[in-house]
């Protein structure tokens, strides 16, 4: 009591240095640590001392920005079916065989309907989406639904197989969301990757996780056919994800989903760099197809070196294709590739990357070692299309 009586005698205040703080601190509006239990009046009401909490996260920020434009897609194809399971239609019409097996009559070929689904993100306000070309392969009819509720139905722009790419466009004068496309050669491993899509139907599913790998070739994972150098994730990619896009922090587009491994090792998922995507996606929109640079020549890793026998870093060539941009221009079989417009490879990938980024009819100049020599040759890329396959 006495600490009490004290506290409330002007004096006392004054001569107490300690007792002064607090007289200050109360008259500035502040809670002194050590004298919490002294309450603090503002006017005749007591102040909240606890702090604000943010029930938000960076994630929903970023699929506020470009949720609105992800959408499903929903394909529709039609198959052709013999009327007796397994037979194919041409021996449906073959009257011996129908003899033979007691089938009366040809009859026609019945058909059925197949259903797909994927995901899609729009990225033009003209109403362009990209998605994967394996999710509207052979589609007949194409719809579209957004995420506010309308459905729509869409046409094919285009579409490329080998980077698995296509382009749709929505029937209608919109207005359409439109998602905002990061720079994907910004990326580190380690960044936060979300990827959002339907996956087996869900909608407006979101998923996280972080940048696993960046350039993974799709060669190392046993797919053939295609020339796409991917991002990894560990960001859940479903079967109906695909399509769908994978977000940065900031809700930037970064990559458009397009693969899962399933099996061992599962987890694993991949997207396509956006920057790649927007390219291919300006060239469908330009003309329906994709140019794809090659100079005509079959690559593998250098081998192993050893040291009696150093080998230095870069692709050997295997293959020549003849009458090709590298046939003439004197590439050779057994040809190890150093350089790329000065720049070092460092294997089979690093080069078909660089060839695809200077682009058809651009010269490029390529340092090899042949036996003890090295040499430099010049060789303009030919579109894919333009090479005859020897």
């Amino acid at each position: 009591m006495r600490s009490v009586e004290a506290a409330d005698r002007p004096e006392a205040v004054v001569n107490s240095p300690s007792r002064s703080l607090v007289a200050s601190a109360l008259a500035g509006g502040l809670l002194v640590a050590g004298v919490s239990s002294l309450p603090l009046i503002v006017g005749s009401q007591q102040a909240d001392a606890r702090p604000e909490i943010r029930r938000g996260s960076f994630v929903a920020a970023a699929v506020k920005r470009s949720g609105p434009a992800v959408v499903s897609l929903e394909t529709a194809r039609t198959v052709n079916q013999s009327s007796v399971a397994g037979v194919p239609p041409a021996l449906m019409q073959d009257p011996l065989f129908r003899h033979f097996f007691g089938i009366p009559r040809a009859t026609a070929p019945r058909s059925r309907v197949q259903r797909g689904q994927g995901s899609g993100v729009i990225f033009d306000a003209k109403g362009l989406l990209l998605t994967n070309a394996h999710v509207v392969e052979g589609a007949d009819q194409l719809t579209v639904d957004l995420s506010d509720g309308r459905r729509v139905p869409a046409r094919v722009v285009g579409k490329d197989s080998l980077t698995d790419l296509a382009v749709v466009r929505l029937k209608g004068s919109g207005p359409w969301p439109v998602a905002d496309l990061g720079d994907s050669d910004r990326l580190s491993v380690g960044d936060w990757a979300i990827a959002v899509g339907n996956p087996f139907g869900l909608e407006s599913t979101v998923t996280l996780g972080i940048i696993s790998n960046l350039n993974r070739n799709v060669a190392q994972l046993g797919i053939s056919g295609k020339r796409l150098d991917l991002i990894q994730t560990d960001a859940a990619i479903n079967p109906g994800n695909s399509g769908g896009p994978l977000l940065n922090a900031d809700g930037e587009v970064i990559g458009i989903n397009t693969l899962v491994r399933s099996g061992p090792g599962a987890g694993l998922g991949f997207a396509i760099p956006i920057n790649r995507a927007r390219t291919i996606a300006q060239q469908l929109v330009a003309s329906g197809k994709a140019r794809h640079p090659v100079i005509g020549i079959r690559l593998s890793p250098v081998p192993r070196p050893t040291p009696t026998s150093p080998v230095p870093p870069g692709a050997v060539i295997r293959a020549v294709q003849p009458g090709g941009p590298a046939d003439r221009a004197g590439l050779k079989v057994d040809d190890v590739i150093l350089r790329f417009d000065g720049q070092v490879v460092d294997g089979p990938a690093a080069v078909v990357s660089a060839i695809e980024r200077r682009g058809v009819g651009a010269t490029v100049v390529l340092e090899v070692q042949r036996a003890q020599e090295r040499v430099s040759i010049n060789v303009k890329p030919v579109d894919l299309s333009a090479l005859a396959p020897g």
